[in-house]
């Protein structure tokens, strides 16, 4: 999960780790970047807390992201070299390439949930990522 203010500006991500009954919430935030980095990271420093290889379920409001393992763009960007369909660069490559490498340690499937709706934990992450906002 991710917020920003303004695009670029101040944002936050947020993500919550749980298995079983073990939940872990962490969180983190930038004076200057967008939401799609904001987006990103959060996927990236989940994935980064797992200590073995791991089946994993990815929930995320980013069509963004979810789009991007899902509908094959990702493999795309890898095959033609980090350009996108039109020829241009992927922007925050570096990004994309650190979170491909993460979802080749572990099983990850990517399912998209809808944005500001009545989902308790995409609520609870959205505060926290506003709550990283606002320690900027």
């Amino acid at each position: 999960m991710e917020r920003v203010l303004g695009n670029p500006g101040p944002g936050g991500w947020c993500a919550i780790l749980m298995f079983n009954d073990v939940k872990k919430e962490i969180s983190g935030g930038s004076k200057e970047t967008t939401n799609n980095i904001m987006e990103i990271t959060a996927v990236i420093e989940g994935l980064k807390l797992l200590k073995r290889e791991c089946e994993v379920e990815v929930y995320s409001d980013s069509a963004y992201v979810v789009n991007a393992f899902n509908n094959g763009w990702i493999y795309n960007w890898l095959k033609n070299n980090w350009r996108t369909s039109g020829k241009e660069p992927v922007k925050n490559k570096e990004l994309w390439q650190e979170l491909y490498d993460l979802t080749k340690k572990h099983r990850v499937k990517f399912i998209k949930v809808k944005g500001h709706s009545d989902n308790e934990f995409n609520n609870r992450c959205d505060a926290l990522a506003r709550g990283e906002i606002n320690k900027l």
